[in-house]
């Protein structure tokens, strides 16, 4: 740097050299210089949009309980509504690895909101006294262990029913679409990876359905413990240096500015030092990420072929699949959603080891927590709609395949338990197993039914449900 691309910033610990074009202070550029750690890891833009809210509903809590000024409190909401509007984004270069408390990207926010601020009023960065303070006005009644977590919980919220629960829902009702479409095509079942009685294709893709139903009940019932806040607890869980009613104020406030019903947190205590409620989340997240991980699986392996696989079902050809076999289209969409899956449940282990890693007052992996969770909301999101718009909604069925593989199965035999006993119909079973022959052909030879007996109990479209 030469003197004409840095201003000085001071702090508590003397004077910081930060680029002179750039809103944040010297607590943030300490934070850039010693914290080099992963370049692609930078802070997430829902958290640091999620500060915004939270500043601005504190100016307007401290602004109410009598504690700030009213041009400051204006101030500072304007500076936070460009936040929340993407406008200062590069504003905020801090990595997740950083203090566990997330006190250097709270303070990040706190210096940019102060000095973007300064300039609002026609000021230049670096010149004059600020009018805003970062720590007396915009922190004012917080401590970064109550306002990172609060962040965190604010920007898990949002992001799992803006992108979440909006994306499995599209792939949830295209798959019910589907249920309903293939509810009368009779197909073998496998367990095992072997032949097993007959169900619809209906039947099958009902199961994915009812998967997803509840992965979204597990993870809306997850949400009940996110929407409490910590604020109002500050460094240890007391409230020292808050407003009497500063918590409950605040969520309202809150609140009112996303259009998510927070609350205050019960137990304030609780709230700073773990992070359970995050744990649950990434729970919830994590068992999406295995249901769609069967799903996927399933689909990949009944549309395998198109010669010499199962093929029962046809899934659209979005690329070529090989650079050396030409005309091979391979299973893409499935293979994206198994890694976004494995990536969810690895990020589940972080978080679980976050998460038991509160000691005493604070919990401090909050960064990492914050992180895994934004994270895998986020992919699961993306992932259900490019599956569902690249994949699922233009699945057929392949009639001709899946009437080979009913006729062949050796399990419709099951049928005949009822009527001729276990024992003889697995002796029919290991007879045209062993012969290469029709179940009807080789219960005629062991004389235990007629040609007309054997059509009469062996109907596969009967066989998709209980006894009548």
């Amino acid at each position: 740097m030469n003197e004409l691309e840095y201003r000085i910033e001071k702090d508590t610990m003397g004077e910081v050299k930060v680029p002179a074009h750039c809103y944040w202070g010297a607590q943030t550029e300490r934070s850039r210089n010693n914290f080099k750690i992963g370049p692609e890891a930078s802070m997430p833009k829902e958290i640091i949009h999620a500060f915004a809210y939270l500043k601005k509903a504190a100016a307007m809590t401290n602004h109410q309980l009598g504690v700030l000024a009213a041009d400051k409190k204006e101030l500072i909401g304007n500076v936070c509504d460009e936040i929340i509007a993407g406008k200062h984004d590069k504003q905020f270069p801090l990595v997740i690895w950083q203090t566990g408390s997330g006190t250097q990207s709270n303070m990040n926010i706190n210096e940019v909101i102060a000095n973007r601020a300064h300039v609002m009023q026609g000021n230049k960065l670096g010149e004059g006294k600020l009018y805003i303070h970062p720590n007396d006005d915009v922190n004012k009644s917080q401590s970064s262990n109550d306002a990172f977590s609060s962040a965190m919980h604010i920007a898990a919220y949002k992001i799992v029913i803006d992108k979440t629960i909006p994306g499995i829902n599209a792939l949830k009702d295209t798959l019910h679409r589907k249920s309903q479409e293939f509810k009368n095509i009779v197909k073998i079942g496998r367990t095992h990876f072997m032949d097993a009685t007959p169900l619809t294709l209906g039947q099958e893709f009902s199961g994915y359905v009812q998967q997803l139903v509840n992965g979204i009940r597990a993870i809306k019932n997850a949400l009940q413990m996110v929407r409490e806040l910590a604020l109002g607890g500050t460094a240890v869980g007391t409230g020292l240096n808050t407003p009497k009613g500063y918590d409950l104020l605040i969520a309202q406030k809150i609140a009112e500015l996303t259009g998510i019903p927070f609350i205050t947190a019960p137990n304030k205590f609780e709230a700073i030092a773990t992070h359970d409620a995050m744990v649950e989340l990434s729970g919830a997240l994590k068992r999406c990420a295995v249901s769609l991980m069967k799903i996927g699986n399933d689909i990949r392996m009944l549309s395998s072929g198109p010669r010499c696989g199962i093929g029962e079902i046809i899934i659209p050809e979005n690329e070529p699949g090989s650079s050396i076999m030409p005309g091979k289209v391979n299973p893409t969409q499935t293979e994206a959603l198994s890694m976004v899956c494995a990536q969810v449940m690895g990020n589940d282990v972080a978080v679980s080891i976050g998460g038991s890693n509160g000691h005493f007052e604070l919990n401090v992996f909050k960064p990492l927590i914050g992180t895994n969770v934004l994270q895998s909301a986020r992919l699961i999101g993306d992932a259900c709609v490019s599956f569902n718009n690249k994949c699922t909604t233009g699945i057929r069925p392949n009639i001709p395949v899946i009437k080979q593989h009913l006729e062949n199965s050796l399990m419709l035999v099951t049928a005949l338990n009822s009527h001729l006993g276990y024992e003889n119909a697995a002796k029919i079973a290991k007879k045209a197993h062993a012969e290469d022959k029709t179940l009807r052909e080789a219960a005629i030879e062991l004389n235990l039914l007629t040609h007309e007996q054997f059509d009469k109990l062996v109907k596969p479209e009967d066989m998709c449900g209980p006894i009548d």
